[in-house]
């Protein structure tokens, strides 16, 4: 058999992969689970599986949504599950089995490789941070330690309904073991202390009940097993939760760490693009927020590349080429690109950028801007470059197709041949109703602006005569002056705003205003 042929066959083979996603924070995946959905080309994926684990996956891929809500709301039954790994590998496809936890932690991951075997399907199984103890973890509460408890035990609070039995050993484990922890048990919960209780374990034994571990929404509530069914009910603790029980729970009130971040239960709208919304979110997020992203901007190449390519035929004739954003640098350098040059077409030039975070990514092609200014607006831009002698300078601003006229014409009157070339529009994106419903929901704390086409798409997109009702008790924050200044024309009280004009700064200003 030839290369050819043996490549071939070897595609032909499907393979499935077992991954535990971890308890919710998408960032506890494992690097291995993460380099195989990137890989995928099947996803059959649970409830319990953070969605932003998905776009990782090719966007080509076969999405299958297969979760279980309170052991009720099914969107596959188990047997239906098992036949979609079996019929997907015999197609000759990578398949992601995606669950969360570990797979083979009350995860039925076991059942599911038990099929696989028996229907001759080649498998992998990647194990997960189960939620067990990551739940335990943060909630500031170390499942073991030395001056607590030498045992652990993990326990399913929902053991199959067809068991004619119940399989765990409650006056074994009841005073056998030093910490409990009991996965799915919220339904459950009375009859898990009752039975505690029953078998000799002191009914002051301290309780911890988590929901959402590791994630923005997490919440957690403390008792003992005389009272914890009565603390979660008024609490409004809904699955999916775990319980831990033992003394060790008692040290949450010393080292509790996740929930005491500054902004633990606040939730934001971040209204940047999606391309360049990670930033502020992984920020946010790092200091506890809850982040909802909701574009009110997207960015699309312009109607026609004309103006750019013939600026750059002609680019050794230009002095300055000046970019006033981020998304000005990426398409200029792919249009560039495109056109077969790199930067040593740009050998004779000197740049201009209008703040650090532009710079940086201009280092990202392998150039150094010449000149940042002092303050990072256009006004500032245009000042520096008038300072550095502009008359009689050809000056290339490649920006978005509408934008303020603030650097060109300042240019100009200074004595400048200047150029505008657009190099991409910005377009308001599809799927707004997100954005609405948020709102609506009354469960927004602050919404955040970073452009002043952010601004106007997101009036835009909510309706000028809603956003007195849908803005009330909600923080606005603007990244600087230019953005505050369309918000207020718009008719909206800013209460945030950053001297310097970052991203950082700006989730620095909105750290202080919380603290306030």
């Amino acid at each position: 058999m030839n290369a050819t042929a043996k490549n071939s066959n070897m595609k032909s083979k499907g393979k499935v992969y077992l991954i535990g996603a971890g308890p919710g924070d998408p960032t506890l995946i494992t690097v291995k689970g993460l380099e195989l959905l990137k890989r995928a080309e099947v996803v059959v994926y649970d409830y319990l599986a953070s969605p932003k684990l998905l776009k990782y996956v090719p966007k080509e891929a076969e999405f299958i949504y297969a979760g279980k809500k309170g052991g009720v709301c099914h969107a596959h039954t188990q047997e239906e599950i098992n036949q979609m790994l079996v019929d997907h590998a015999r197609a000759g496809k990578i398949v992601v089995r995606l669950k969360g936890g570990d797979p083979f932690i009350f995860g039925r991951g076991g059942e599911e490789i038990e099929e696989l075997v028996d229907a001759g399907i080649s498998f992998e199984v990647v194990p997960g941070v189960t939620s067990a103890t990551a739940a335990a973890t943060y909630a500031g509460v170390p499942i073991t330690h030395r001056g607590y408890t030498a045992s652990v035990a993990f326990i399913t609070g929902h053991e199959d309904p067809t068991k004619e039995s119940s399989s765990i050993a409650w006056d074994k484990i009841s005073t056998g073991i030093g910490t409990l922890v009991f996965y799915m048990g919220i339904k459950n919960l009375p009859s898990i202390s009752k039975n505690l209780i029953a078998n000799g374990r002191d009914p002051q034994t301290p309780v911890a009940v988590v929901r959402w571990a590791s994630t923005p929404a997490q919440k957690s509530v403390v008792g003992t097993l005389a009272n914890i069914a009565e603390v979660v009910k008024e609490g409004g603790i809904t699955p999916p939760a775990l319980v831990v029980v033992g003394e060790v729970v008692n040290l949450r009130e010393k080292i509790n760490w996740f929930e005491k971040r500054p902004l633990f239960g606040k939730r934001i709208l971040v209204t940047r693009t999606r391309e360049q919304a990670s930033e502020l979110v992984r920020l946010l997020e790092d200091q506890g927020a809850d982040c909802v992203e909701g574009a009110t901007i997207a960015i699309e190449p312009p109607d026609s590349w004309e103006p750019l390519d013939k600026a750059l035929t002609e680019i050794a004739d230009y002095h300055w080429i000046v970019f006033s954003s981020i998304n000005g640098i990426r398409f200029f350098f792919e249009r560039m690109n495109a056109n077969g040059l790199d930067t040593r077409a740009l050998h004779g030039q000197k740049i201009a950028v209008v703040g650090e975070a532009t710079a940086e990514v201009l280092k990202e092609y392998g150039v150094i801007a010449d000149l940042i200014p002092a303050e990072y607006t256009g006004d500032g831009l245009a000042k520096s470059l008038i300072d550095q002698g502009i008359n009689g300078k050809k000056v290339l601003i490649p920006r978005a197709k509408k934008a303020r006229e603030i650097v060109p014409e300042t240019l100009a009157q200074h004595g400048a041949d200047v150029t505008v070339v657009p190099v991409y529009q910005n377009v308001q994106p599809k799927g707004y109703e997100k954005i609405v419903a948020e709102l609506e929901s009354g469960r927004i704390d602050m919404v955040t602006f970073t452009s002043s086409s952010t601004v106007s798409n997101f009036i835009e997109m909510i309706r000028e005569e809603n956003k007195g009702r849908l803005l009330n008790n909600v923080a606005l924050a603007c990244i600087g002056p230019i953005t505050a200044k369309t918000a207020e024309k718009k008719g909206l009280k800013i209460d945030v705003q950053p001297e310097i004009f970052t991203i950082p700064e700006m989730v620095e200003s909105i750290l202080d205003y919380y603290a306030k």
